[in-house]
């Protein structure tokens, strides 16, 4: 058995959006954010740019990839999680307890299990490609369940405390485990 692949990547949750559904885009001010983000990550060198599908996650990006000529992969697998499809009125107390029940889940709705496990394996994905400095976009709920996994003190209250956009330097060891540190809010 080969011993993993070591690397950071850049973790990044999207800006603000207008709404929550996979179509909706930016705010003026998220654009804005996207825009000053850009200027940041050009102290990075970021070599690999994958993003969610949904629209705010490649928009917040493109400013960044446009400055650099570095394509966008989009990557379904780093989607925000699907919390319910069906209206549900407490879903922010899903979202707390999912930090405890992983295999809680609303109707319809994925797990943090679920999420976990796909959200993962986009990682080990671009983790084993080798790149320099790999960045990601995705989302709040589907990020924080990723920052939990590696470091259970972040739960429901990390969750709460993201912003938009929010970014995370997220580094795998030679043993397989993940570390994180928070390296830009604007």
């Amino acid at each position: 058995m080969s011993t993993p692949k070591t690397g950071t990547l850049v973790l990044v949750r999207h800006a603000e959006a207008t709404g929550q559904s996979p179509t909706a885009t930016l705010t003026e001010a998220g654009m804005g954010a996207a825009e000053r983000l850009a200027d940041f990550l050009s102290d990075y060198p970021v070599d690999f740019i994958a993003t969610s599908r949904m629209a705010r996650a490649r928009q917040t990006i493109e400013p960044y990839a446009s400055r650099t000529g570095l394509p966008i992969h989009q990557d379904h697998r780093l989607n925000e999680r699907i919390l319910s499809t069906e209206p549900i009125t407490n879903w922010r107390e899903i979202v707390r307890r999912s930090f405890d029940d992983p295999d809680l889940h609303a109707p319809g709705g994925e797990s943090g299990a679920q999420v976990l496990y796909r959200a993962q394996a986009a990682l080990e994905g671009i983790f084993e490609r080798g790149h320099a400095m790999p960045l990601v976009v995705t989302h709040g709920n589907l990020m924080a369940l990723l920052l939990h996994a590696a470091d259970a003190t972040f739960g429901y209250p990390g969750w709460q405390a993201l912003g938009n956009p929010d970014v995370y330097l997220l580094s795998r060891l030679a043993d397989g485990s993940r570390r994180f540190q928070s390296v830009w809010r604007p």
